[in-house]
């Protein structure tokens, strides 16, 4: 599955790179609502790929969501458009989950263009961040949505995709609640990937910060010992009103309070949602959220 936004320009090199994949599949690309081209591409490519086109952009998360209702195959690739897997990544991603039965993802070897390493998955931070990991030795909490191999069954599950997130923590969210619900989830070095990282979010911008504020505070909630999502929570809102009496205030766009106050005004928004489906997870749990932090949250 391949989630593409105004993808004209890399798409077709995805779709080149899972064509030649030495395992069979089929290839679903969600199309949210391209205007640059994109649905021309898809219509002439050699693969034939499936087109679930959708009437807005819904973002990486809405698109996922959308296809795990459209499939019915046991396995649901996650792959986004500026990725290109080596030849024998799906098999790699395959055999690692038929080899070990409680795994519900296997994660991939995300590197730059460069040959860099991206992610190797990922992990929690002290105040739950997802991050990166980019050292051979750390073992991840979750995989990076990226590149990934899930079993669609145990996803609907737990509960899904957070289509609402938009783009960005879906995949530690999705972690995190396969996690609770005693699911391992496994590191896949040689399901090589090559990543365009962020063509289409831009790293680094004001859209890309105020999901990643939002989208971790909404994780917490959902997922995090109450005492930590409170906690994160307080101090993201404290910080938000201390930040104009600041001279030493950073200029970054995660540090603007306007940003900051609107990541709380969606967190608000969405906050009987996240409530409503923190008692969900709970209730499919078979591991403390408690535990689960103790064991992942790191520095």
């Amino acid at each position: 599955m391949v989630v593409t936004w105004r993808g004209a320009a890399h798409v077709g090199r995805c779709l080149d790179a899972l064509a030649a994949q030495d395992r069979p599949h089929r290839t679903l690309v969600v199309d949210n609502a391209s205007d640059d081209g994109t649905a021309a591409i898809l219509a002439a490519h050699p693969c034939a790929p499936e087109v679930l086109r959708l009437p807005r952009n819904t973002g990486y998360a809405g698109g996922t969501a959308a296809a795990l209702s459209f499939v019915d195959t046991p396995l649901l690739a996650w792959l986004n458009d500026d990725a290109a897997p080596d030849p024998g990544w799906l098999a790699a991603l395959e055999d690692a989950l038929a080899a070990a039965p409680r795994a519900a993802a296997a994660g991939s070897r995300l590197e730059r263009p460069d040959g860099g390493v991206q992610s190797l998955g990922v992990r929690l931070t002290a105040d739950g961040h997802g991050a990166d990991v980019i050292e051979e030795g750390t073992e991840p909490f979750g995989f990076c949505g990226g590149a990934a191999l899930l079993r669609t069954g145990v996803l609907r599950r737990v509960g899904g995709v957070p289509a609402t997130f938009f783009c960005y923590y879906e995949d530690t969210d999705t972690a995190w609640r396969l996690r609770l619900a005693g699911w391992d989830i496994v590191r896949v070095p040689e399901a090589r990937v090559t990543h365009l990282h962020g063509a289409s979010t831009r790293p680094g911008s004001a859209p890309f910060h105020l999901w990643n504020e939002r989208n971790r505070l909404l994780t917490l909630l959902r997922c995090a010992p109450a005492a930590v999502a409170c906690r994160e929570l307080a101090g993201f809102a404290a910080l938000t009103v201390l930040l104009p009496l600041r001279r030493d205030r950073p200029d970054a766009p995660n540090f603007r309070p306007g940003l900051r106050t609107r990541a709380l005004a969606g967190v608000l928004v969405r906050l009987p949602a996240a409530l409503a489906a923190r008692r969900a997870v709970g209730t499919r749990a078979s591991a403390g959220r408690g535990a689960v932090w103790r064991r992942w949250a790191g520095g």
